[in-house]
């Protein structure tokens, strides 16, 4: 190796360790006005809190009047795939949708609004409404896709 070589590597490990050791030396205590201490606790400050579902008290129930009506329930919970065909869901007001499945009776439909079937969930994730609600959504539907 040349000897401009040696002495360029060694100039160049020198100024490494000389760095690296400038690193660990700091001997004064940075002093932050308040504006810089504020600004920077701010930084660091958490985003949120995490809190444990056994942490947080029971909401108070309100109290029902009732179950729903099926239009009711339609109109919170089915509308948005039965309006619009999504996943295959037969639309309200198509009788053309509702003859081949009404074929397999009146109960067929109730058990599959309620527990699911192909695309659809089990109560098409209205987890809130009762088995009655979900037959009074569905004798809303048929008698409105006659």
């Amino acid at each position: 190796m040349s000897q401009l070589k040696k002495t360029g590597l060694a100039a160049v490990a020198l100024l490494l360790a000389l760095g690296i050791a400038g690193c660990g030396s700091e001997s004064e205590e940075v002093k932050l006005t308040s504006a810089q201490e504020k600004a920077m606790t701010e930084r660091l400050a958490p985003e949120g809190e995490v809190v444990l579902e056994k942490d947080v008290p029971a909401a108070p129930v309100a109290a029902a009047s009732g179950p729903r009506s099926g239009e009711e329930i339609y109109n919170s919970k089915c509308t948005a795939c039965h309006t619009s065909g999504a996943a295959g869901a037969p639309k309200l007001g198509s009788a053309g949708d509702w003859e081949p499945r009404l074929a397999q009776g009146v109960d067929a439909l109730y058990s599959n609004a309620v527990n699911g079937i192909r695309g659809m969930p089990a109560k098409g994730l209205c987890m809130d409404c009762s088995a009655d609600e979900i037959h009074a959504a569905v004798d809303y539907i048929l008698e409105n896709s006659k």
